[in-house]
């Protein structure tokens, strides 16, 4: 192996050691959600014409879960390594601050498509949930795990503790997440929370990765794929550079 592809199998490594507890537990609340709305409003709300309540639901679950886990991967096995010391053994290698990246957002990416598909096929118990745009849908999924992946490497350089990096998960990304359009249609809150819900990365991701489900979408498949491209830029530039300087990790 070269010196990132040992890393990135680290790093894969370490989340599939505890894979109930890294991957079956997002699946099992994703079906716990599904469950419990699903049930309750499948005769009452209808946001698109044709699409079972249900069947909505699927992939904003799925894009969630995918999200908060590709997040927790990479914040936790810095955080983690911090706080047990271990992280000098990767710093006395002669890895490059490309290697790092590599390796942290790729196997966030890792656990978050285990844990996409993991949901995907669960609700499958649930009926079968068409997929109109296969290539749109691989597309919002990569870049919504590679930006969330991204994140959680900004977090766990600057958290230094794991207090630390609980509160901007709780705080940040899980709000964000749940308030993005997951369970309903923006369209059906009053005008001034849709607005409010434009600003929110999170939003265009759900909602591109839904347009990949069903073709239809609250706004312009393109416009969500620019807003999410242009982030996902922007946060990796970030990280990168925070990864040459060595912020925090090489005092």
């Amino acid at each position: 192996m070269t010196g990132w592809q040992a890393l990135l199998y680290k790093e894969v490594l370490r989340f599939w050691k505890v894979i109930f507890q890294t991957v079956g537990a997002p699946v099992l609340t994703s079906v716990l959600y599904m469950l419990i709305f699903g049930h309750l409003l499948q005769s009452q709300v209808t946001v698109y014409e044709g699409v079972s309540y249900s069947s909505f639901l699927v992939p904003g679950l799925v894009m969630m879960t995918m999200l908060q886990n590709a997040f927790a991967n990479s914040s936790s096995s810095l955080v983690q390594s911090k706080i047990m010391g271990n992280l000098v053994f990767v710093l006395l290698t002669p890895l490059s601050h490309w290697s790092w990246f590599i390796a942290y957002v790729g196997s966030s990416m890792a656990r978050a498509f285990l844990c996409g598909i993991g949901v995907w096929l669960a609700t499958l118990l649930f009926g079968w949930h068409p997929v109109a745009q296969p290539l749109w849908l691989l597309g919002f999924a990569f870049m919504g795990a590679a930006l969330l992946g991204t994140l959680g490497l900004i977090a766990g350089l600057w958290a230094d503790k794991f207090d630390q990096m609980a509160a901007f998960q709780n705080f940040v990304i899980v709000p964000m997440t749940l308030l993005s359009g997951v369970f309903y249609s923006i369209h059906s809150l009053p005008g001034f929370w849709q607005q409010v819900s434009h600003f929110n990365p999170f939003f265009y991701m759900i909602d591109g990765f839904r347009y990949g489900f069903f073709g239809v979408s609250d706004v312009s498949p393109l416009l969500s794929l620019s807003i999410v491209g242009v982030s996902l830029l922007v946060v990796a530039a970030i990280a990168v550079h925070l990864l040459r300087i060595g912020y925090k990790i090489r005092q």
